[in-house]
C-alpha cells in the first residue's frame, strides 16, 4: 500500500463550502496537503467504487436531489464531474456501488425509498426506485420510512438498507445474471429491532460474520450473526449514554479488533469498543470528545488512523489509534480548512 493516499471530503454548501475537497493524506505520519475542491452542491455522502469513479449525493431537502458522478485521474490528481441523475426521492443521504454489475444505488431520507442507477461507460442512466411504507413508535421523528444506508453484502449477493424511520432493516437478492431488474423485489425480508431505535448504518465484520447496526436515536450499536443473508441479534450495547439521541457513523479497524461510533448534539465523540474475536460481542473501552457533530469518520487501511468530520466544528479531526489498546490520542494533524464537512473517503 502506498503511504500517501487521496482523501476525499463532501461538505455542506449552504456556506462558505464549494463540494468535493481533495487532499492528499499520509497514512503514515497523519499529515495532509489540500490539492483542489469541485463544485457540487451539498455532497452528504461518497463512494469511491472502483478508485476512480467517484459518487456523490446531494443532500437537498426537497425535489429535485441528485447523484452525482464524478472521475478521479491519479496521474494528474484531478477530479472530474461527469453527470448527475436526480434520484426521484428527497434528501438522499448515502451511496453505494457495485462495480461488478455497474449500478449505483442511494437512500433517500425523506423520500422514504432506494434509487437504482445503471451506469454507461462514464455516466449514471436514468433510475428506477423502490419506496417503502410504514412508521415507526416514534411519533414525531419515525412518521414515515427514512432509508439512511444501502449496503451490499461482501459476497455481493445480497443488498441492506437500515430504515431509520420503521426501525427495520431490509434484505433483498441482488440479480446476479446482470439481466433485468437490478434487485429481486419479491425477495425482499425485513429484520425489526427494537422499537425508537431508528437504525442508521450497517458495517460488515472484515474477517468473521458479523454485522454490527448505529441506532440513531437510541444510541446503541446493534449486533447481529450473519449467515447467508440472515441477520440474528446477539448483542446491543449503548455507544451514546447520555440520550442526544444522534448517533451517526460506525467503522471498524482493518484487523477487526476494535470498533468506533460517533455521537452528535451532545456529548459529541467517538465511543470506542473491542471486538472478542470468539464471539463478536463487543466490551466499552473508553469515549473520546470531537469537536462538535461528528457525523462521519473513516479509518485509514493501514489502521493508524482515524478521520472525522465534525460538521458544526468546521473541521476534520485526526486521532491516532493505539493498535494495542483501540484508544485515540491527538497528533495535531487536524485540517481546518473546510466549513461544514460532513463525508471522508479515501482512494488507494
Amino acid at each position: 500500500m502506498d503511504a500517501i493516499l487521496y482523501l476525499l471530503i463532501g461538505a455542506y454548501t449552504f456556506g462558505v463550502s464549494e463540494g468535493i475537497y481533495l487532499y492528499k493524506f499520509d497514512v503514515n505520519t497523519g499529515n495532509s496537503e489540500y490539492i483542489s475542491v469541485t463544485p457540487v452542491d451539498n455532497v452528504s455522502y461518497l463512494e469511491v467504487g472502483d478508485g476512480k469513479h467517484i459518487y456523490g449525493v446531494s443532500e437537498n431537502r426537497g425535489i429535485p436531489s441528485y447523484t452525482n458522478a464524478l472521475y478521479f485521474d491519479k496521474e494528474q490528481e484531478k477530479l472530474s464531474f461527469l453527470n448527475r441523475q436526480e434520484t426521484l426521492g428527497a434528501t438522499p443521504v448515502y451511496v453505494t456501488t457495485d462495480t461488478v454489475r455497474k449500478t449505483v444505488l442511494a437512500a433517500n431520507f425523506n423520500g422514504g425509498s432506494i434509487t437504482i442507477y445503471k451506469t454507461n461507460a462514464d455516466t449514471l442512466l436514468a433510475p428506477q426506485l423502490i419506496t417503502f411504507d410504514g412508521h415507526g413508535a416514534d411519533t414525531i421523528r419515525q412518521k414515515s420510512p427514512h432509508l439512511h444506508c444501502v449496503k451490499l453484502s461482501p459476497d455481493g449477493k445480497y443488498l441492506f438498507a437500515a430504515d431509520l424511520g420503521t426501525d427495520k432493516i431490509y434484505r433483498f437478492d441482488v440479480n446476479t445474471e446482470n439481466s433485468g431488474s437490478y434487485l429481486k423485489r419479491e425477495t425482499m425480508k425485513s429484520f425489526k429491532v427494537a422499537d425508537k431505535a431508528g437504525p442508521r448504518h450497517l458495517i460488515f465484520h472484515p474477517t468473521n460474520n458479523y454485522v454490527y447496526a448505529i441506532t440513531e436515536l437510541s444510541g446503541e450499536v446493534i449486533c447481529f450473526n450473519y449467515n447467508n443473508g440472515d441477520l440474528e441479534e446477539f448483542q446491543s450495547i449503548q455507544a451514546d449514554t447520555i440520550n442526544a439521541r444522534a448517533s451517526a457513523d460506525i467503522g471498524i479497524t482493518p484487523d477487526g479488533k476494535f470498533l468506533y461510533a460517533s455521537n452528535r448534539n451532545r456529548g459529541d465523540g467517538i465511543a470506542i469498543f473491542s471486538i472478542n474475536e470468539t464471539n463478536g460481542r463487543l466490551t466499552k473501552l473508553g469515549y473520546q470528545p470531537t469537536a462538535r457533530q461528528p457525523r462521519s469518520f473513516i479509518i485509514s487501511p493501514n489502521g493508524k488512523y482515524i478521520l472525522v468530520a465534525c460538521t458544526a466544528g468546521n473541521l476534520i479531526e485526526v486521532f491516532e489509534i493505539n493498535k494495542t489498546t483501540g484508544l485515540l490520542s491527538k497528533p495535531d494533524k487536524d485540517i481546518t480548512a473546510i466549513e461544514t464537512p460532513v463525508c471522508l473517503k479515501l482512494i488507494e
